[in-house]
């Protein structure tokens, strides 16, 4: 039952194209008999021609049809066919280096996939395009191959021109580079939004949401603070959280393996130690959780360790809530911290 708060609520969220309410809620409207996820672009609706729905069956059944523009059945910001055609196109022939006639023969603008690209990984096709070939020269380098190899393999027929483009992106010079050096990112599509996951060949290091406010920020610290360039890509740890988040939203994982490399003060990491032991589908207030590392005066402390969690539904901090039984606060928003409660107690 959506009350008449929650209606308002939504309806709001669909006027300010909020994306934190994707996968909580879907609206049918009744003048055009469409049914829309929160950020559709198409024009808003009036309130009165509004009816709200929890899970798109729900539309589904009241005889609404889906959006052709904002695809309601599909995971919000999904990627489209044309850029998994131009990743699957750089997988293929990583060297090449793009111009306008390229994407003519595919019968593609260049200024669509630009900003297609722009909106799903905060790059250009073209940028995304010499990330990767980076990414794949440093590998290559890593691996014990020499500079002038990677070079040629790269596409680069000038070396001073490699050296450049690989310093600007990686941060140092091909010749400097340090194992530690290279992190990749994936964006992950869920039914609560995208998420950006980071890792390397050993574990994970970043899993947020895509909207999250001060996500670039804490990315560039993350870069900092391991003295890495993170580029497109995947590797075995990102492969896992993707299987294991694909599982835990179908409800048959309460779980998760994937290896996690934290960063955090002994504080910190004591509070994420204690927030993997809340069962799935259960919660704890901020005060409970501080009684049980032994701080009972911290709990605003342990609510600042919270909001610095690096693993959303991983680490479960939207597991804690407040004494009174409010949810508090959440990174990913308040609406996706009640949909993942009520998801866990489904279960």
């Amino acid at each position: 039952m959506i009350t008449p708060e929650l209606q308002q609520e939504y309806f709001e969220a669909l006027l300010c194209k909020k994306t934190e309410y994707e996968g909580i809620f879907y609206v049918g409207v009744k003048t055009t008999g469409v049914f829309c996820r929160p950020t559709c672009p198409a024009r808003k609706p009036k309130f009165e021609n509004c009816e709200f729905f929890k899970t798109a069956k729900e539309a589904l059944i009241a005889s609404f049809r889906p959006c052709l523009r904002c695809r309601p059945l599909s995971h919000p910001g999904q990627v489209s066919p044309l850029v998994q055609m131009l990743v699957n196109a750089v997988e293929e022939n990583s060297e090449k280096r793009w111009k306008d006639m390229d994407f003519r023969a595919l019968s593609i603008d260049a200024s669509t996939a630009r900003r297609q690209f722009k909106k799903r990984f905060g790059m250009t096709f073209v940028e995304y395009a010499r990330a990767r070939r980076m990414g794949i020269a440093m590998k290559q380098i890593r691996d014990g191959e020499s500079v002038i190899n990677a070079q040629i393999a790269s596409g680069y027929e000038s070396g001073s021109g490699f050296r450049d483009a690989f310093s600007r992106i990686m941060g140092t010079a091909p010749g400097l580079l340090k194992e530690e050096n290279a992190l990749k990112t994936a964006w992950i599509d869920t039914p609560l939004g995208p998420m950006i996951a980071i890792a390397d060949d050993n574990g994970l290091y970043l899993l947020e949401f895509a909207d999250r406010r001060g996500l670039e920020l804490e990315i560039e610290r993350l870069r900092q603070k391991t003295k890495s360039a993170i580029v497109p890509g995947t590797t075995k740890p990102i492969d896992s959280i993707k299987k294991e988040l694909d599982q835990y939203f179908k409800g048959t994982l309460q779980e998760f393996k994937t290896p996690l490399i934290l960063f955090g003060s002994p504080f910190q990491r004591q509070v994420w130690d204690e927030l993997k032991k809340i069962p799935f589908g259960q919660t704890v207030a901020y005060i409970t959780l501080a009684i049980a590392i032994h701080k009972p005066s911290a709990f605003r402390a342990v609510a600042n360790a919270n909001g610095a969690n690096q693993f959303a539904i991983v680490i479960p901090c939207h597991r804690v809530i407040n004494a009174n039984g409010d949810l508090g606060g959440y990174g990913g928003g308040i609406a996706r911290k009640q949909w993942l409660l009520d998801h866990e107690k489904r279960k």
